[in-house]
């Protein structure tokens, strides 16, 4: 299932979210287009969401979704605010989303500003997450997603109201992390 999709772009542009799963992941691995469900945007990008979230939850919805934190707490690109059932959909990238994929686009002023997103309620019905967390710039929010209490403007707290979670982080990322009172040790909390 893809994750995300800039808006105006073809399906076939070596810039897509998915012509870069299909280089990096799925083609490697010999996974066929057909055994995808994917945000084919089109002429009509409300419709497509709208089609994409019947096609993953008829399909019997996502097993395992594999994500990263946004530098805003996004997963995907449900940008803050975003609610713990919103629909896929079209959004308006934050700045912080921008400023983050200008190093793709060669500057910020090229990153399209709107994107198609699996929606919020499609990750937080996935029976397993794991949420993939690197590099020291994401320690303040990475801290301010596993402390604060869940919150709609930091998307990926809500993951903290359900079961089935796994955080992967490496050490730069989780720097002086205290949880529970016990400082920068691992955790196996789901």
């Amino acid at each position: 299932v893809q994750l995300d999709e800039y808006v105006g772009l073809d399906r076939d542009d070596a810039r897509s979210l998915a012509s870069w799963a299909r280089r990096s992941f799925t083609h490697p691995l010999g996974i066929d287009d057909e055994r995808g469900v994917w945000l084919d945007l089109g002429d009509n990008p409300d419709e497509a969401c709208r089609s994409f979230e019947h096609d993953v939850r008829t399909g019997g919805g996502i097993d395992l979704a594999i994500l990263g934190l946004g530098p805003n707490a996004h997963l995907g690109f449900n940008e803050p605010p975003s609610a713990a059932d919103a629909p896929s959909r079209v959004v308006d990238l934050a700045p912080e989303s921008l400023v983050s994929n200008a190093a793709y686009w060669g500057s910020r002023d090229a990153v399209p500003r709107q994107a198609a997103t699996a929606g919020m309620g499609l990750i937080m019905d996935a029976r397993h997450v794991i949420l993939l967390v690197s590099g020291a710039h994401k320690q303040t929010i990475l801290n301010r997603v596993l402390t604060n209490q869940p919150d709609e403007r930091l998307p990926a707290s809500l993951l903290r109201l359900r079961s089935g979670v796994t955080v992967l982080c490496d050490q730069p990322a989780w720097g002086e992390q205290t949880l529970g009172g016990q400082s920068n040790e691992r955790s196996n909390r789901t």
